[in-house]
């Protein structure tokens, strides 16, 4: 059975791991057989009001704890996480993977990834496994490899200031619709816009069991 990292970023799509992206990613590597490892960073963020849309002042989270609500307390600490435990990574997507894993949401691509997260993603890819990111994610890898990988490609949809910003980071952005996968066969890496550009969680789904069928396929070869 293929064990596939599931790197999480907090709980909900304002301030952690978007919860629908996340449970479509889990149901279709249940369904391909895959055996699921849930990690995250263990450190404090900040708290966003999902009525409001504001953060909470004085308040904070740890994502760790928070992970853990979707991975139903099956989460470890990702620091204890090599390559060599995994046969593939996903990152789902929402604000915690460029806020809590990264801080792309705030410094664009002057952004800096948390070091366990770096580490874990440098490690995939030079033991060549796969990883599959969607939504914003895709950002934190162009930022992790962009610039030791010249040609890497990948995609977050359509936005052209957000691809240019992937693009600054030296990967190759790839326009691409909210229910196609963009396939970077050399490096191994799949990305899909998921909701960067759906409208519905159907929508969201199409891309994001392309892209699981699509890494479950680079695992097997």
């Amino acid at each position: 059975m293929a064990k596939v990292g599931v790197l999480l970023s907090g709980c909900g799509v304002f301030d952690g791991s978007e919860i629908n992206e996340t449970v479509i990613s889990l149901l279709a590597l249940d369904r391909a057989g895959a055996e699921v490892v849930f990690m995250a960073p263990n450190m404090k963020q900040a708290v966003v009001n999902y009525f409001t849309g504001e953060l909470v002042d004085g308040v904070s989270r740890n994502v760790l704890d928070e992970s853990a609500r979707i991975a139903r307390g099956q989460v470890s600490d990702i620091a204890g996480i090599k390559a060599a435990d995994l046969d593939a990574l996903f990152i789902p997507g929402g604000f915690g993977a460029a806020k809590n894993l990264c801080d792309f949401a705030f410094k664009g691509p002057d952004c800096e990834v948390h070091p366990e997260v770096a580490r874990l993603i440098q490690e995939i890819v030079a033991a060549n496994k796969p990883l599959a990111a969607v939504c914003i994610a895709p950002a934190l890898v162009a930022k992790v490899l962009g610039h030791d990988r010249s040609d890497l490609q990948v995609t977050i949809g359509t936005d052209p200031e957000t691809a240019e910003a992937v693009a600054s980071m030296g990967a190759t952005h790839v326009s691409c619709p909210v229910d196609e996968i963009v396939i970077d066969k050399k490096n191994q890496i799949i990305t899909s816009p998921a909701y960067m550009l759906a409208s519905s969680i159907s929508e969201a789904a199409v891309g994001i069991e392309k892209t699981v069928g699509a890494l479950m396929e680079m695992v097997a070869a």
